[in-house]
C-alpha cells in the first residue's frame, strides 16, 4: 500500500481556498478530479479527517463530508480502524490505464459534448416532497385517463411561469404537455404534412436532430444559412418552405441572440407565405450577464409555435416538456397527441405543478445558473491559459460555447486527433450545418455544464498539451 505523504492536501489546496459557501463541493470535485486522473492512485492512503482539515485549514467537517460522499460513491474505501483508501473502482475510467492495442483509441477521459446539464443537480429532496404532497391529495378520478393537452392544474402552473419569465402570451387552453421538444417537433411535423407541406426549414448551422425528428413525419429539410444576427431573409424567402424550426434566443450552436430585426423579418416571412415557425426555446433560462430575451412567440402568437421542457434545468428522463399551439392548429395537434398516446402520466405532471407552483422550480433554475455560470467561467480561463489566442463568441448563456483554436495549433484534423489520443472528446462546428471554412482554424462546440470546473480546467489542458506534442 502507498502512503499518502504531501500528495493529498497539495492536489486539495485550491479547493480549500474557494468561497466558504462552495468550499464543501470544491472540494469533494478536487478529490474526485485527483483519483479519476491517477494523481491519487489506487491503494493510496489518504490522511485522516483530523489531519487533513489542519493541513487545508478547513473545518473537520467539510472533510468528513466529502471522504464519506466519495466512499459512498466508490472512489475510497474506508476500513474501520485501518484509515480511508483510494479505490480502484475509478480505474480506466478517467485515468485511461487500460492496456491498449495498436490502433485502439483511447478511453474517453473528459467529454465536451454540448447540450448535457449536470444530472447531478437534480433536486431529488424537493422533487420527492412534492411527489408525496401529490399522492396525499390527488384525487382518484385524476388518474384516470387524461386530457391529452396536459393535467389542467400543470397546464396553469406552466403557463403562468412562461409569461413571467419568458415573456409568451401563454393562454392555458392552447398549451399542450408533451414528451419534450423532440415530440413536439414530430407532433408539429405530422399536422403540418396532413395540411400538404413537404418541407421545413432548418438553421444552418442548427441540430442535426431536427431534421431527423422531422424526417419520421415523412417531412424533407432544408438548411437554411445564418449571420450574425439570424436567419438570413433571401435565402429564405427563395427556399420555398413555409415551416421553420429556429433557436433565436440563444442559437444553437452559434450561440448568437436573433436582433430585433431578424426576428421582425422572419415573422413578416411566416405571414406572407400562411406558414409556420417551431420555437425551440432550449435553454432559455440561462443568461448569465444580462436577463435572458424575451421568447419570439410573444410577437406573434398565431404563427409561433413555442416548445421547451425540464430537460436542462431537471433532467432529460423525465421526458416532460410543452408546447404553445396557435389557434389554427390547435384541435389537430390535440388529436395528434391523442392518437400518439393518450397523454403523459399524470402523477409526473401532477409533481411538475407543485414544483412550479411552490417556486422549486424558481430555485432549481437559479441553482443551475450559478453552477453554470462558474462553469462557463472555468472554461473560458482554460482556454485563455491553455490555448491563448482563442476567442469565444456568441452570446453568455447556455450550454455551451463556440470556441475558434487559430490554426497555429494544427489544422482541424490533427487537432481533433491529438485530443481524442488523449481522451479529450471534442466536436467540431462543422458536424452541425453544411459550412467548411477552409481558414485553418478549429471551430469546437464545447458543453461545459455536465462538468465539474476543475474537469473542465483539465480536459482543455490535456487537449493543449496533445496537440502540443509533435
Amino acid at each position: 500500500m502507498r502512503s499518502h505523504g504531501q500528495a493529498a492536501w497539495e492536489l486539495l489546496l485550491p479547493a480549500a481556498a474557494a468561497p466558504a459557501r462552495r468550499r464543501g463541493r470544491a472540494l469533494q470535485e478536487a478529490l474526485r478530479e485527483a483519483v479519476r486522473s491517477g494523481r491519487l492512485a489506487a491503494g493510496t492512503r489518504l490522511p485522516s479527517t483530523r489531519a487533513l482539515a489542519a493541513d487545508l485549514g478547513v473545518s473537520r467537517g467539510l472533510v468528513t463530508e466529502a471522504y464519506e460522499q466519495l466512499t459512498a460513491e466508490g472512489y475510497l474505501r474506508s476500513d474501520r480502524g485501518a484509515g480511508t483508501w483510494v479505490g480502484d473502482a475509478a480505474r480506466g475510467r478517467l485515468d485511461g490505464t487500460r492496456a491498449r492495442g495498436a490502433g485502439t483509441p483511447a478511453a474517453v477521459r473528459v467529454d465536451f459534448r454540448p447540450g448535457t446539464p449536470d444530472l447531478s443537480l437534480f433536486p431529488r429532496a424537493a422533487w420527492s416532497a412534492a411527489q408525496r404532497a401529490v399522492l396525499a391529495r390527488l384525487p382518484h378520478p385524476a388518474l384516470g385517463y387524461p386530457d391529452p393537452r396536459g393535467l389542467p392544474e400543470l397546464r396553469e402552473a406552466l403557463a403562468g411561469m412562461l409569461t413571467r419569465r419568458r415573456g409568451v402570451v401563454a393562454d392555458p387552453e392552447r398549451l399542450v404537455v408533451c414528451s419534450g421538444v423532440a415530440q413536439a417537433s414530430t407532433l408539429l411535423g405530422f399536422v403540418l404534412r396532413a395540411r400538404g407541406l413537404d418541407a421545413v426549414g432548418i438553421e444552418d448551422p442548427g441540430s442535426p436532430e431536427h431534421g431527423r425528428l422531422f424526417a419520421s413525419t415523412g417531412l424533407d429539410t432544408v438548411w437554411l444559412p445564418l449571420d450574425e444576427e439570424g436567419l438570413r431573409p433571401e435565402p429564405l424567402a427563395a427556399s420555398g418552405v413555409r415551416a421553420v424550426v429556429v433557436t433565436p434566443s440563444h442559437q444553437f450552436p452559434s450561440g448568437i441572440s436573433w436582433s430585433a430585426e431578424r426576428r421582425a423579418a422572419l415573422l413578416d416571412w411566416a405571414r406572407a407565405v400562411d406558414g409556420y415557425v417551431l420555437e425551440d426555446d432550449y435553454d432559455g433560462d440561462f443568461r448569465y450577464d444580462r436577463a435572458p430575451v424575451g421568447a419570439l412567440q410573444g410577437l406573434d402568437p398565431e404563427r409561433v409555435v413555442y416548445a421547451g421542457s425540464v430537460s436542462k434545468s431537471l433532467a432529460p428522463g423525465l421526458r416532460l416538456g410543452w408546447m404553445l399551439v396557435p389557434e389554427a392548429l390547435l384541435a389537430e395537434v390535440v388529436e395528434r397527441k391523442r392518437t400518439m398516446d393518450l397523454g403523459n402520466p399524470v402523477l409526473d405532471q401532477a409533481v411538475l405543478a407543485e414544483f412550479v407552483t411552490r417556486g422549486a422550480y424558481d430555485r432549481q433554475l437559479r441553482r443551475c445558473q450559478r453552477a453554470y455560470r462558474e462553469r462557463r467561467d472555468a472554461l473560458l480561463a482554460a482556454l485563455a491559459e491553455h490555448l491563448p489566442g482563442t476567442g469565444v463568441s456568441g452570446i453568455a448563456a447556455g450550454l455551451h460555447v463556440i470556441a475558434r483554436v487559430p490554426g497555429c495549433y494544427g489544422p482541424p484534423e490533427r487537432f481533433l486527433a491529438r485530443s481524442a489520443e488523449a481522451g479529450v472528446a471534442l466536436r467540431p462546428l462543422e458536424e452541425y450545418g453544411t459550412a467548411r471554412p477552409g481558414d485553418g482554424d478549429v471551430r469546437l462546440v464545447i458543453g461545459y455544464a455536465h462538468l465539474a470546473p476543475s474537469i473542465v480546467t483539465a480536459g482543455i489542458r490535456m487537449a493543449a498539451e496533445a496537440v502540443g506534442r509533435g
